[in-house]
């Protein structure tokens, strides 16, 4: 929920004030500090998780709760997929049943480029779109300050 910037009334995300018809701020158009929008800085940590950490690291970045959902999202999606990564090398050695796991390598790749492009253009847009898990994990670490 925002609220309104004239009289303070608390309105529906992107919805005018019942009360003096002020529009609703925009949400995720603002500044950090340090240059980006944070919708942009958003989008970028999803770009590698280089990013994330720069972000989670300099100083104006990381006091954003947005910004710093976003690089936590993105670290713990890389970890995760690391795992799996991992996981699938180890299941890799067994004969037979290793040549398996050649295909599911290449649906995971291109499953993390596509899940990195849609979380990038949900950022971009302002949204803050949780994944079930990681989400959850993202948001609870970005509220620790």
């Amino acid at each position: 929920m925002a609220f309104c910037p004239n009289c303070g009334t608390q309105i529906a995300d992107g919805a005018a004030c019942p009360k003096c018809a002020g529009a609703a701020p925009s949400v995720g158009a603002t500044t950090a500090g340090g240059g980006l929008t944070d919708n942009m800085a958003g989008a970028l940590a999803y770009v590698t998780f280089i990013p994330a950490i720069v972000f989670l690291v300099l100083e104006p970045y990381n006091k954003n709760r947005f910004i710093r959902f976003h690089a936590f999202q993105c670290l713990f999606l890389t970890g995760a997929l690391f795992a799996v990564g991992i996981a699938l090398a180890i299941v890799a050695m067994i004969p037979f049943i290793g040549l398996l796991t050649i295909p599911l390598h290449f649906v995971i790749w291109i499953g993390s480029i596509v899940l990195a492009v849609i979380m990038a253009l949900k950022a971009y847009q302002g949204q803050k779109y949780k994944l079930p898990v990681i989400g959850d994990m993202a948001e609870k670490q970005a509220n620790t300050v």
